[in-house]
């Protein structure tokens, strides 16, 4: 064999063993990156599996206690919360969510009339709480609030404080309520409301039940939604052909209180 044709060969089998090396290369960084990629993958899915924890309930408050209705409550299995005078000659149940951005658009038109009639001894209101936004978006929010609601109750200051909730009600998609500080904090706004007494009532979750128990009974009810206010248990609130207004509420109350 020749100089030449043996220099062919040796130039060749470099090439072969240069472009083995070269593949060999490719295939390590092709794993390197499928592994690199599967990482990413798992993390990514984590945290998709953590955002779905959190808005399904993961951390759930507890609900399957028993079922301890806050001082005062009346009606059928305790789950009113009245404000008012016994005496009163009308009585409008309002049935609410503290995440419902329906609820707070009531509570902020007709919040001084009711305040009004309340006081004037005319009317008596059948508070009535329930859960949805919760079910229907995800978090304990509704949930956390009402408990912290029915905490103030047995504090004698559940009016003040229901108008503090709704006075600052987050947005529907964000469950600020579900974070028990947050809730401490708006009690502050309530003269005397936090005690060491209130806050162990809600950090316990000592009405989670009872307020399980008023969703179901919501929920059993067949009601369109949150709010639902029933005037002497004609509901007056979904009536579009004749619609509520604060002036029409208290001219009822008024008439009814005349009769």
């Amino acid at each position: 064999m020749s100089d030449k044709n043996r220099e062919g060969k040796r130039t060749a089998r470099e090439r072969i063993a240069v472009e083995r090396e070269r593949q060999k290369a490719r295939e390590r960084r092709r794993r390197t990156l499928i592994v690199g990629s599967t990482v990413v993958c798992v993390l990514a899915l984590a945290a998709v599996i953590g955002v779905i924890a959190a808005n399904t309930g993961e951390d759930k408050p507890d609900t399957s206690g028993p079922v301890a209705a806050p001082t005062g409550a009346s009606g059928q299995d305790s789950l009113v919360i009245p404000v008012g005078q016994d005496t009163a000659r009308s009585t409008l149940t309002v049935w609410e969510d503290f995440r419902c951005p329906a609820c707070k658009n009531f509570e902020d038109t007709y919040r001084s009339t009711i305040h009004e009639l309340t006081e004037a001894g005319k009317l008596r209101v059948e508070y009535r709480l329930a859960t949805l936004i919760d079910k229907s978006m995800g978090g304990s929010g509704s949930l956390r609030a009402a408990n912290a609601a029915a905490c103030a109750q047995d504090a004698g200051k559940f009016t003040a404080y229901h108008d503090v909730l709704f006075e600052n009600q987050p947005a529907e998609t964000d469950d600020d309520f579900a974070d028990n500080s947050k809730l401490i904090d708006l009690a502050r706004k309530v003269d005397g409301l936090v005690t060491p007494a209130f806050e162990k009532c809600l950090n316990d979750g000592t009405h989670n039940s009872w307020v399980a128990k008023s969703n179901q009974t919501f929920e059993a009810g067949g009601f369109g939604g949150t709010p639902t206010i029933l005037l002497n248990g004609k509901n007056v609130y979904s009536d579009k052909q004749n619609p509520l207004t604060p002036d029409k509420l208290k001219q009822m109350v008024e008439e009814a209180a005349k009769a």
